[in-house]
């Protein structure tokens, strides 16, 4: 029995009616009658009682329809799964963001579900000291950084969201009770730098290492996380520019979060290794920029 002749079968066992089972299929009801005519020979015995008024299942109808039901809906699916994975849309997919940055990853993590159930997806936390190791030790796939990334063996997606700064300080401290400060106070305090491989290129588009005027921002305490910054800070160690996500999800009563006006607004992009580019990797960056496309 062909395969054609059996989708046959089972839609006309559904729809009991040769015209609607031919319009579902897109083919003429004499090719529907022919195809159960030589099934039924091919069998011996009568698959569908027919009437003028009626089309029913014989008893071996029934039993025939119990047992190709399971048969095609795993071949279907052996299909589905044979064609996706010729597509490039199988396979595990790692991800890597900042794990502040929940809201803007989920639309795209729950598209990209969506669009391709098949392919399983894991995030992998990026920490601010060093978010280009992971993708270059293939621990992730594609990470979704601030720019500039400009490094010769990745390549840069289009931009998706920005994220503006924000300052962060101990509640006693002298600018805690300022509504907004100027981005030139970073020249007169102590400011948090990085423990980690980061470039300073990178780094710089985080946290200058001067002020719009020119003066040298004076670095603190090396950190390699985002919560060893909110301790230095909370201490009273020194002060940090801090993604404004933050200030979003990080409800504390040991630092304050101040607008900086003139202060750097940081852009995101997917960001993958270039020789590890994948058909996944695309079609994850075509979601990332259809979630997050205005509206």
């Amino acid at each position: 029995m062909e395969l054609r002749d059996i989708e046959i079968f089972l839609t006309l066992a559904e729809e009991l009616h040769f015209g609607r089972t031919a319009e579902r299929l897109h083919v003429s009801q004499a090719r529907v009658s022919q195809s159960i005519k030589l099934q039924e020979r091919r069998i011996g015995g009568a698959l569908f009682e027919r009437t003028s008024r009626s089309v029913r299942l014989t008893p071996l109808g029934v039993r025939l329809r119990r047992r190709l039901d399971v048969g095609y809906t795993e071949i279907m699916a052996a299909l589905d799964e044979a064609t996706a994975a010729a597509r490039g849309q199988v396979g595990t997919l790692s991800v890597g963001t900042f794990d502040t940055h929940h809201q803007e990853i989920a639309k795209v993590l729950e598209l990209f579900r969506q669009r391709y159930p098949q392919c399983d997806i894991r995030v992998r936390e990026l920490l601010p000291a060093d978010p280009i190791g992971p993708i270059r030790s293939g621990r992730v796939d594609v990470g979704l950084l601030w720019l500039p990334i400009r490094e010769p063996d990745l390549t840069v997606g289009p931009t998706l969201y920005s994220e503006p700064l924000v300052l962060c300080v101990a509640p006693d401290h002298p600018l805690a009770g300022q509504g907004e400060v100027d981005v030139e106070v970073l020249g007169d305090h102590l400011v948090v730098d990085l423990d980690g491989p980061i470039p300073n290129y990178v780094w710089a588009a985080h946290t200058p290492f001067t002020t719009p005027s020119g003066r040298p921002i004076r670095r603190g305490p090396a950190i390699a996380t985002l919560e060893e910054a909110l301790v230095a800070v909370s201490s009273g160690q020194a002060i940090s520019p801090i993604g404004g996500y933050v200030a979003g999800s990080r409800r504390r009563s040991d630092v304050t979060f101040l607008p900086i006006s003139g202060g750097p607004v940081l852009q995101y992009a997917p960001v993958w290794r270039t020789a590890g580019e994948t058909q996944l990797i695309r079609l994850f960056v075509q979601a990332a920029t259809d979630a997050l496309a205005p509206a």
